[in-house]
């Protein structure tokens, strides 16, 4: 156990509880918490020990991220790498899934669900320690099913492979990404749900990145465009939108600005059709196609940073956004700081997106290439810029 009087989990706790919470009393927090009051004011005083559990539960009461509250950053890194190899298991044995429990699919979607909402808010430590199992249970109920039953549990193994597909990618394990990714396809047909299809095509997006294959994941995605649902309703609108969205990167990325701004020109035009939201797990409205505009910008190169702060210039996106599609914002504004050469702006743009979602941030590569631009110019006061290179990793 360790010594909070050293370490200061303790003493954060109680800045975060009086200062960024200043209306939560330690009963409030002991309350919210599930904890013994008692409990609260010994951690807080640095005279008790707190366990993981307990800690993500104060976390959770706080609404902060669990790392914050730790003095070893590198904590949550180690928790999801330790964690991969039961996600791995779980996979692997997607036909064959040993025999055990299964909650009713009112549970199960419930389960799911959640998994989602830590998606979206990066908190992968939670995705990591809870969809392993999670997948497993699935396999056995869809592998029991049938009818309509099996469609259903199809659809939320589609889910529940994407929220494992986040952590994946986002920590390197790029071929277990491939894997999970491959498996959303294969679960897909089964749930007969053409927006669902259109998510895997979204998401299948990632291993052409990866790869810079950026004309061969334009082309998957403009054939899911292709026989995705045109009419409907605001879920058609925006899975349309968000492939659109997917497209503009892509073409990016690849150098095609016509091609990025024609599909950029299709998904505002789509966003003025539905409010902002999440949609079959993808957030879409006109403040997602904005990030995706600055995106774009940057993707394209050094020579049109000067779009990318302009659409940033007076704009913020809003608190309702998933979090890990804000601090993705804010990462990729500090890219065009940089390029810019206002150093000092870039360094405050990526402490932002660390306090919006610190482990997407820490695991993000550009944020380390960032950092590490920074530190060399001696840009930036120096035992901050330190301190943010080192939770990074940055070299």
């Amino acid at each position: 156990m360790p010594d909070l009087s050293r370490d200061g989990v303790g003493r954060r706790i109680a800045y975060y509880r009086s200062v960024v919470r200043p209306k939560m009393t330690q009963q409030r927090l002991a309350d919210a918490a599930c904890v013994s009051l008692g409990a609260i004011r010994k951690i807080e005083r640095g005279e008790r020990g707190v366990t993981d559990a307990t800690l993500e539960a104060i976390a959770g009461a706080l609404a902060v991220d669990p790392g914050r509250l730790r003095a070893d950053r590198g904590r949550a890194q180690s928790t999801v790498l330790a964690g991969l190899p039961a996600l791995s298991a779980a996979i692997a044995a997607y036909d064959v899934p040993d025999d055990g429990p299964v909650r009713r699919l009112a549970e199960l979607r419930t389960a799911v669900s959640g998994a989602e909402r830590w998606r979206l808010a990066a908190q992968y430590t939670r995705v990591v320690r809870d969809v392993p199992g999670l997948l497993t249970e699935l396999a056995r109920a869809y592998h029991r099913a049938e009818g309509d039953e099996r469609r259903r549990l199809a659809g939320l193994l589609v889910s529940a492979y994407r929220s494992a597909d986040s952590v994946a990618f986002k920590f390197g394990a790029l071929d277990l990404s491939a894997r999970l990714v491959e498996l959303m396809r294969w679960s897909v047909p089964e749930a007969e749900d053409p927006l669902l299809a259109a998510t895997v095509a979204y998401v299948r997006t990632e291993t052409f990145l990866a790869a810079h294959a950026y004309a061969s994941g334009l082309r998957a995605l403009e054939d899911a465009l292709a026989v995705a649902p045109s009419s409907g309703g605001p879920p058609e609108s925006a899975m349309r939108g968000a492939l659109h969205m997917r497209a503009a990167v892509v073409a990016g990325r690849a150098g095609d600005a016509s091609t990025a701004r024609s599909h950029l020109t299709q998904a505002r035009l789509l966003a003025g059709q539905v409010a902002e939201g999440v949609y079959h797990g993808t957030a879409f409205g006109s403040d997602s196609v904005r990030v995706h505009e600055v995106s774009v910008a940057v993707s394209l190169g050094a020579e049109h940073v000067g779009s990318a702060l302009d659409l940033a210039r007076d704009w913020s996106p809003p608190a309702e956004l998933p979090a890990e599609r804000r601090s993705g914002y804010y990462i990729e504004l500090a890219r065009a700081q940089l390029w810019s050469g206002l150093a000092e702006h870039a360094f405050e743009s990526m402490k932002i997106a660390r306090r919006i979602a610190p482990q997407h941030t820490r695991e993000h590569p550009w944020v380390r290439e960032d950092a590490a631009t920074l530190r060399r110019l001696k840009r930036a006061d120096s035992e901050s810029l330190t301190s943010f290179a080192e939770w990074c990793a940055a070299t």
